[in-house]
C-alpha cells in the first residue's frame, strides 16, 4: 500500500461522537425523555424534521442553532404524528432538553479530540466530508475544529452526496491529493465506506464494539483497513 498522506473524515457521528449517528442519539435522549418508539418507529420522524433543514439553515448557523432546529423540527413532528407531549411547555422544554443533552456530548467528544486533531494534522492533510444542511464550515467553526482541517465539504454546497464519489472528488482536488494516499474514517458503512470503496481509497470505520460484529466485518467487501471504537484509537493506528 502507498503510504498514507491525507486523512479525511465524516462529521456527524465521527467527530462528535463515538461511531454514533445523530439519528441515534437523538433517539437515545427522547427514550430517556419517556418516548416510547422503537428504533425502526423513530426513524421516519427524524428524517421527516432531519430533511427539511437542508438548505433552509443560514450558512452562518453554528452547531447550536443546527441542533435547536433539529430539535424543534422533531417536536412539531411527534406531535403532528400523536407522539407529541400535549402540553405545549412541556414540549418545549422537552426539546430543550434533548438539545441540550446532545450539545454537551458533542462538546465533550470534541474536547476530547481536538488534541487529536491536532497531533495528526501535523503529519497528514487533513479535510472533512459530510452529507450536511448546506453550514458544515460555521458549525466546525462554532466547534472550534475548523483550523484543523484544509477542506470542509458539504454535500448541499457541492451538488453530491455520499457515497458519490464526486463529493470527495472535491476533497481530494482541493488537497492535492490522490485516493490511494488517502484513508476515508467514518461511522457509516453505507456512505462512508461504499463512497471509499467507489473511489479506491481505504477505509477506518468508527464504530461502538457492539456494532463492529465479526458478521459484518465478514461481509464488508473490500476489507476494512482498520476500526476503532473511538477516534484516540487512531493514533494506534496510524503510526
Amino acid at each position: 500500500m502507498e503510504p498514507i498522506e491525507t486523512l479525511l473524515f465524516d462529521f456527524g457521528g465521527t467527530l462528535d461522537a463515538d461511531g454514533v449517528a445523530w439519528k441515534e442519539r437523538f433517539h437515545t435522549f427522547y427514550r430517556a425523555e419517556g418516548l416510547d418508539l422503537a428504533a425502526d418507529a423513530f426513524a421516519p420522524i427524524f428524517f421527516a424534521a432531519d430533511d427539511p433543514l437542508v438548505g433552509s439553515l443560514s450558512s452562518t448557523a453554528g452547531l447550536s442553532e443546527t441542533v435547536t432546529a433539529l430539535a424543534t423540527n422533531l417536536e412539531a413532528e411527534l406531535t403532528r404524528r400523536g407522539a407529541g407531549t400535549k402540553d405545549a411547555v412541556n414540549e418545549q422544554n422537552r426539546g430543550q432538553r434533548v438539545a441540550s443533552r446532545f450539545l454537551l456530548e458533542a462538546s465533550a467528544a470534541f474536547a476530547r479530540n481536538r488534541p487529536i486533531l491536532e497531533a495528526l494534522k501535523a503529519r497528514y492533510r487533513l479535510g472533512i466530508v459530510s452529507n450536511f444542511y448546506g453550514n458544515l464550515e460555521a458549525v466546525c467553526r462554532s466547534a472550534a475544529i475548523a483550523p484543523m482541517f484544509g477542506v470542509m465539504v458539504d454535500s448541499q454546497c457541492v451538488g453530491a452526496e455520499k457515497p458519490d464519489p464526486a463529493i470527495f472528488h472535491v476533497a481530494l482536488e482541493t488537497l492535492h491529493a490522490t485516493p490511494e494516499t488517502t484513508v476515508f474514517v467514518g461511522d457509516s458503512l453505507r456512505r462512508d465506506r461504499e463512497g471509499a470503496r467507489r473511489i479506491g481509497m481505504r477505509f477506518i470505520w468508527i464504530a461502538p464494539q457492539s456494532v463492529q460484529t465479526a458478521e459484518t466485518l465478514a461481509s464488508a467487501e473490500p476489507p476494512i483497513h482498520a476500526t476503532v471504537t473511538r477516534l484516540p484509537d487512531l493514533m494506534k493506528i496510524l503510526r
